[in-house]
């Protein structure tokens, strides 16, 4: 995989590549980096450019001041304009699919398709539920010893999760810098949310797939909100097990091409 580094907002960020035609960009969720993701588009390198990259304030992308959605879908640009590609399909897992969106919403110009992965986001007007917030504040306590105690604190927050996925979470915990985990962490316990209203979700005209959520963090309604008020949208059951072949199948079906050529 090749190496993509550039600045932005003035932060130096961190993505990796792969493939070559019409590109796919995967963002991970929060408390993450670029190898959660990876597994969703690697599969498609053999006819596709992927690129996974760190967001800002995650992974080998350090970034120690406030986070905002405008700012990281605006990392999003910068990253396709430092890879000289017009147009994208972009997606996003958990509270990657919040980043996503808001860059669907953004920058329309700049998106050819639109992935939301178990999304967490039910906008301002509904704002989290209140086992999110509890789960996310819960996440924020431990999140803020980092700066005294090192990033190793996160180890607990991934126990239990299922052994492939833990192993994956745990390894990239050894890449996060400790200022920059407080802030995700205090912009996701935060409440930000990437659009306001249903309206907004209506306002979308890009081809949408869907992967529903169903637990505490990525509840059915958010999906049910989503599935309801996005035109163009295909959904996919909960239960997907091939997502990477599912986002392909997308990709073959519903988005025209969109990568500039040129040095």
């Amino acid at each position: 995989m090749r190496e993509v580094w550039l600045e932005s907002g003035g932060a130096r960020l961190f993505a990796v590549e792969d493939g070559a035609g019409r590109v796919v960009v995967m963002l991970h969720g929060g408390m993450g980096s670029h190898l959660a993701s990876l597994p969703l588009i690697l599969p498609l390198a053999s006819r596709y450019r992927v690129i996974a990259p760190d967001l800002r304030g995650s992974g080998r992308s350090w970034n120690r001041g406030p986070l905002t959605f405008d700012g990281l879908a605006d990392d999003v640009e910068a990253l396709l304009d430092h890879v000289r590609v017009d147009r994208a399909v972009v997606g996003g897992v958990s509270g990657g699919s919040g980043i996503a969106l808001r860059f669907a919403l953004r920058h329309r110009g700049r998106i050819a398709g639109l992935v939301l992965i178990k999304p967490v986001y039910g906008g301002e007007e509904r704002g989290y539920t209140d086992q999110q917030k509890q789960t996310f504040e819960m996440m924020d306590a431990v999140a803020s010893r980092a700066l005294a105690e090192g990033v190793q604190v996160l180890r607990p927050l991934y126990a239990n999760l299922p052994p492939q996925v833990r192993e994956k979470a745990l390894a990239m915990v050894d890449d996060f810098d400790a200022a920059s985990v407080v802030a995700t962490s205090s912009f996701i316990a935060s409440g930000a949310q990437p659009f306001a209203t249903a309206a907004d979700l209506q306002s979308l005209s890009v081809p949408t797939l869907l992967v529903r959520g169903d637990d505490a963090i990525h509840p059915a309604e958010v999906s049910d909100l989503y599935a309801e008020h996005i035109p163009n949208c295909a959904v996919a059951p909960a239960s997907t097990a091939e997502v990477a072949a599912a986002i392909g199948a997308f990709c073959d079906r519903s988005v025209g091409g969109g990568e500039r050529t040129g040095a």
